[in-house]
């Protein structure tokens, strides 16, 4: 997977509310719901169900840390 791959793969799931797998600091894995509501050239915004706004790189998913659950 390239970036340009990644930054296709989230504009293609803009506006529809999915399920996220998150592998942050010490492999602490999280999972959530929401909707990627903003792209902008470097990250993208997600905002969850309880309201939360999260945001993340392209990078996150290219490197496998940041995972799009359907």
């Amino acid at each position: 997977m390239t970036i340009g791959m990644a930054k296709q793969l989230v504009k293609d799931n803009k506006g529809t509310t999915h399920y996220f797998r998150f592998r942050g600091a010490r492999n602490q894995i999280e999972e959530f719901e929401g909707i990627i509501t903003d792209i902008y050239p470097a990250i993208f915004i997600i905002k969850q169900q309880d309201e939360k706004i999260r945001s993340f790189s392209y990078s996150d998913v290219l490197i496998d840390n940041l995972r799009i659950l359907y």
